[in-house]
């Protein structure tokens, strides 16, 4: 994983911290340089990284509209080569700041829709995305855009399943339905989604009760605590086998000691150590692309959920860099 190719492009890489201070300049994700989508050059980009600024679908406290612009404040404190693989992901593929993907904070059905045209705009120019969130509900449109050929299989790092049916009498769209949408819209194949890490107290288990008819694989807290990082992740490997697969990483799967900053924490969460250890362990996979959602700045005045984060997100990019999805002609 240390090799690097000789054909990635000078001018996708990071501002280094040796060049400018960090804290320096306008923030980009990772100090990458922000590219438009209808830039000459976006035919080049392998793996963009998207904001997606919106909370539409919380049911109890928002402010995850704002996730996207701390990380990427946070973000400028991230290095280039990772410290167990030194694998340095932009020289292993062109990375771009994309932006953020255009939403409407007035209107959910118009958000989702703004949100699933941008990523099939990327989706057409052979762009894997890394995305921060946001609420968990923009994995809905982003799934959408990405398995509109046929449904994929996910990792879901959380404390909650996302599968409930509606809230509040019907309505079907909220940050805990998105991946019984997918599922019944034919963008998750069941068979082939993990959840990892589902604890805290229940409305009523029909979420798990649907998950598990529909052969998902629900593994709780303390099913993780008892099989450890090695065995659960060999299995979530296996489920999803060498197809398509999307990964999804809710920081409220972390204990709320590591990231307090978000709108539902449940104690009894992963280690922000467990979490780097699974990340890597995806790698390899045939990765479509991975969010990280569900930071609210407003709960995390010392930034630690977003540092969190962000280092997260890295780890993503690093394992989305190796997969045979972003692989490039020539590198």
């Amino acid at each position: 994983m240390a090799d690097t190719p000789s054909s990635f492009s000078e001018k996708f890489q990071p501002i280094s911290g040796f060049d400018s201070p960090r804290y320096a300049g306008p923030a980009t994700f990772m100090r990458l340089p922000l590219i438009d989508l209808a830039a000459a050059d976006i035919g080049e980009v392998d793996i963009g990284i998207v904001g997606v600024p919106w909370d539409g679908g919380t049911t109890n406290r928002p402010g995850t509209r704002h996730g996207p612009r701390q990380l990427r404040d946070y973000s400028t404190m991230i290095r280039a080569i990772h410290p167990a693989t030194n694998l340095n992901p932009f020289k292993a593929r062109n990375v771009a700041d994309l932006g953020d993907a255009p939403v409407n904070p007035a209107d959910l059905a118009d958000a989702l829709q703004r949100i699933t045209g941008f990523y099939s705009r990327l989706k057409e120019k052979g762009i894997t995305p890394l995305s921060a969130g946001g609420d968990h509900l923009i994995s809905y449109p982003i799934l959408k855009a990405l398995a509109c050929d046929g449904p994929v299989g996910m990792i879901h790092f959380d404390a909650h399943t996302d599968l409930f049916d509606n809230y509040f009498g019907g309505f079907k769209y909220t940050h805990g339905t998105p991946f019984r949408r997918a599922i019944e819209d034919g963008y998750l194949d069941p068979k082939r989604v993990v959840q990892i890490g589902i604890r805290g107290t229940m409305y009523d288990g029909e979420d798990i009760e649907w998950g598990l008819e529909h052969g998902v694989r629900i593994i709780r807290m303390e099913e993780f605590e008892d099989l450890g990082v090695d065995a659960v992740m060999e299995e979530a490997r296996a489920i999803v086998g060498d197809q398509k697969t999307y990964v999804t990483f809710d920081i409220d799967s972390l204990d709320p000691s590591f990231a307090p900053g978000t709108g539902t924490p449940e104690i009894g969460g992963f280690t922000t150590r467990e979490a780097q250890r699974m990340v890597r362990k995806l790698a390899g996979l045939n990765l479509i692309g991975a969010d990280l959602v569900e930071v609210s700045p407003p709960f995390d005045p010392a930034g630690g959920t977003a540092w969190a984060g962000v280092s997260l997100m890295f780890e993503l990019l690093c394992v989305l860099a190796t997969s045979p999805s972003t692989t490039r002609p020539g590198f």
